[in-house]
Parts: C-alpha cells; sequence; structure tokens
C-alpha cells in the first residue's frame, strides 16, 4: 500500500492545564472514563462530493473514534441520544454543564469541510469538570481517508488521557483460512486495527505461515513453501514487490526482524536438530546464534536489539530462555509447571509474551524479562502466537474452537486481550485467522 496521505497538524490552544480526568490504565475495563463524542458538524462551505455522502462524514468519523475508545475497555462512550447541545455549537463553546448531567467527563468536538478534493477535519478534546480545552488540532488529507483521519484522532486523544502512545492508526497482518481442516487453503491478508480494508496479498497457491512485520517499515517476512520446499519471503506492502530471501529446508518457526530491521532472525533445522541463525538482509550473510544438541526455536528480541528470548528443550522441557544478541550468557527464565512456547518480546522491553501447555489447555502469559511476575491471562483448548500492539498494551492471538455438537468441527479466530488480563474481544474476520502480526503506528 502506497504512503496514503499528507497530515497537516495546527496547534492551538495545546493547554496541558491540570486536569480532574484520570485514567486508571491498570486495571483493564474497571471504571471505564465516561466520555462524550459529539458527531462532527460539516461547514456549511463544504463541496459537495459523488462517491462520499458529505453530510454523513462527520458521524462517520466520530463513530469510529467512539468505537475505538470503547474497544479499549478504558472508557465509556455515552449515548448521543443524550447530547443537548448541538454539534456546531458544541465544538465553538461547550456549554459544560449540559455534559456534566449525563456525567461526561471527557468530551470530543469537531469539524470537517471539504475544499477542492480536500478533507481538513478539525477536533477538540475538553475536560468538563475543569471546563478547559485540552487538545486541539487539525488534518488535512483527502476525503478517502477519512477513517484513517479518525484513527489518528483516536491516538491523540488516548494519549493525552492515558500517557500512553496510541494503536489505532495500525494494520494487523494474518492467514487467512479457508476450507476443511485437512485442506485449509491460507492466503496472507492485512486489514486495519479493527478490522476494516481487509486486503489479500497472497492467491492462496502456496501455504503461507507466520507473516511478521518489520518494525521500521510495511516490509513483511513471511514462511511459503513452494512444492513442498520451505521458503523465507520478503514483501513491501507498499508496492507489491515480493523476493526470497533464501531456501531453508527443514525451517521449523517463522522468521523475524531485528528491531533495526535490517536483520532476519530465525530457527534453522539441520540433522535433526534446530538453532537459532541471524540473516544480514543487504550482505545476505547467514550467521549462527545457537549451537547445542537440543532444539532451539522461537527467537525474538529485546526492543533494543541486545537480547534474544527464545525456547528450548535443552532442560527436557520446552521452557523460555533469554541470551545476549550474539548468543552469549543464555539463561532459563521460566520454571512454571508447563511447556512454554512462541515467546515475543514487548516493546517497552519489560514483558515477554508466551503460549503455556499445561494439563492439555493452551494459555496466553506475560512474564517479566527476568522471569518473575508470570500471569497467565486467558485460557483455552487451543490458542497460540501472541503479537504485540505497538504500545505494548494489548496482545493480538488466535484461538481455535470446536463448532458442531459433536465438536467434530473448529474454527480459527482472532482474539486480543489486554495485559491487565480484562477485555478480551474476538476482532472481527471476513474469513477463519491465524498468525496474526502487528504493526508499527503508521503515523510516527
Amino acid at each position: 500500500m502506497k504512503k496514503l496521505f499528507f497530515i497537516l497538524v495546527i496547534f492551538f490552544n495545546f493547554n496541558y492545564a491540570y486536569s480532574l480526568i484520570e485514567v486508571d490504565i491498570t486495571r483493564g475495563n474497571l471504571d471505564p472514563l465516561p466520555i462524550a463524542v459529539s458527531p462532527l458538524h460539516v461547514d456549511a462551505q463544504s463541496d459537495n462530493l459523488q462517491d462520499i455522502k458529505v453530510k454523513e462524514l462527520g458521524d462517520l468519523i466520530s463513530s469510529v473514534i467512539e468505537s475505538n475508545f470503547k474497544s479499549t475497555g478504558l472508557f465509556n462512550p455515552l449515548n448521543k441520544d443524550a447530547f443537548v447541545q448541538k454539534p456546531d455549537i458544541a465544538h465553538l463553546k461547550p456549554r459544560f454543564e449540559d455534559w456534566s448531567l449525563i456525567t461526561a467527563q471527557a468530551l470530543v468536538t469537531g469539524k470537517i469541510l471539504i475544499k477542492d478534493n480536500k478533507l481538513k477535519v478539525e477536533f477538540r478534546l475538553w475536560d468538563v469538570a475543569a471546563a478547559k480545552e485540552m487538545v486541539a488540532l487539525a488534518f488535512t488529507t483527502t476525503p478517502t481517508n477519512w477513517r484513517r483521519v479518525a484513527h489518528i484522532i483516536s491516538d491523540k486523544i488516548y494519549e493525552r488521557l492515558t500517557g500512553e502512545t496510541g494503536y489505532f492508526d495500525t494494520r494487523i497482518i494474518y492467514v487467512s483460512e479457508t476450507g476443511p481442516k485437512t485442506q485449509r487453503v491460507k492466503r496472507l491478508a492485512i486489514m486495519d486495527q479493527d478490522g476494516v480494508n481487509v486486503k489479500y496479498l497472497t492467491l492462496g497457491n502456496e501455504l503461507v505461515l507466520t507473516p511478521r512485520f518489520n518494525p521500521t517499515n510495511q516490509l513483511v517476512t513471511y514462511l511459503s513453501y513452494f512444492r513442498n520446499l520451505p521458503r523465507v519471503y520478503l514483501l513491501d506492502i507498499e508496492t507489491g514487490i515480493q523476493e526470497v530471501v533464501g531456501n531453508f529446508p527443514g525451517m521449523t518457526f517463522a522468521p523475524r526482524f531485528s528491531p533495526d530491521g535490517k536483520k532476519i532472525i530465525m530457527s534453522f533445522a539441520e540433522n535433526g536438530n534446530s538453532d537459532i541463525y541471524t540473516m544480514d538482509l543487504e550482505s545476505r550473510l547467514v550467521e549462527k546464534i545457537t549451537d547445542h544438541s537440543a532444539i532451539d526455536t522461537s527467537p525474538s528480541y529485546s526492543p533494543d536489539g541486545k537480547y534474544i528470548c527464545f525456547n528450548s528443550d535443552r532442560s527436557g522441557l520446552q521452557q523460555i530462555y533469554t541470551m545476549n544478541s550474539d548468543g552469549t550468557n543464555v539463561k532459563r527464565i521460566s520454571f512454571g509447571d508447563g511447556i512454554y512456547g512462541t515467546p515475543v518480546w514487548s516493546p517497552r522491553g519489560d514483558l515477554i509474551a508466551f503460549t503455556k501447555v499445561r494439563a492439555g489447555r493452551f494459555y496466553i502469559g506475560v512474564m517479566r524479562s527476568d522471569g518473575t511476575g508470570e500471569r497467565l491471562l486467558t485460557e483455552n483448548f487451543y490458542q497460540e502466537a501472541p503479537s504485540w500492539s505497538p504500545n505494548g498494551r494489548l496482545l493480538v492471538f488466535y484461538r481455535e474452537t470446536k463448532s458442531g455438537n459433536d465438536g467434530e468441527g473448529f474454527t480459527a479466530k482472532l482474539w486480543s486481550i489486554d495485559i491487565t488480563g480484562y477485555n478480551e474481544r474476538q476482532i472481527k474476520t471476513e474469513t477463519d485467522a491465524s498468525d496474526p502480526s502487528w504493526s508499527t503506528l503508521l503515523s510516527k
């Protein structure tokens, strides 16, 4: 996908005055903040458009913002039927007592202007209790990008109210699955984080597995079987250009990028044993990182690139280990009951997410990078492959669920959960889905 738009940011009165608003981000969906998202009113000077109903655009943008907030579990968007003040008047000067009556603590207002095929969107965030403006920004783009503007506005508001970077202007790449379990057709697919704007990137002629985003751009690496031989591919989502990184017979787990996007780290099986390797994408130089008789798989870099977590059965059962990025100083960090797999380091650097199998149940959990503080967030009869949101707040993973009266069928869907263990929800996809990977923010 090509770069979509140019953003013009205008600061009106960026007010960091004392605010009574407090969003507790440590307890998930307990006591969500009441927030009113007023429809964005349309400037009377706006041009008419053939493909977009201008009068509805303000409602559509506010609805996306509202949906984003609701999905976090941190906010409670209030029913628009209770709004007394008209959107155009509220944007100029809210009557705070009206908004207090419906228990709103924060208020979002805005307006749009469409002129010469350009869409200008203004929004303001208000602290109702303190009767103050908190943020006021404007964005200019093309009218077709209205949904992305809504995500960017959501990120700005989220950051101002929580102190954390948002994650709404992002995408998720995954494996779309169709057909019976014994004859699955698997295609690479990509969508906005809320499940909209789905695009299929491969045709389904060959098996594709475990796509992973590059942290610095819109490159994706994934594993595909061509004539039953595994190959590692690079795909540029913006240009559609695809290239083979190399043929690696026996590769067992997905390749991942280094934090600077210049290397791929992966496990490679040879003579019945699996070790961890890196490949420099510019020189194509391959370097062996582990050399052990046990099976070492599923490597993931820390965000500073200094360390690697991976899983290995060198202690007898599959457990999680960390090591320096050159393979030295290997340490086991998981010691709980069960088998651990698919470790992935948080973008914040403080946690490692993992899949755990114990007593026939699959868990998604997190632990600190030294192995302490293990917490199991969710369980099911089969689920795995956690991937972090770019702010380290959420995990997306896939879950298989039995279907049919006798459990003869199954479905595979994407789910997300907050690291507090609250706000577990399914992400809607057109087909069954697995192996998700979350992009970085598009509007960094």
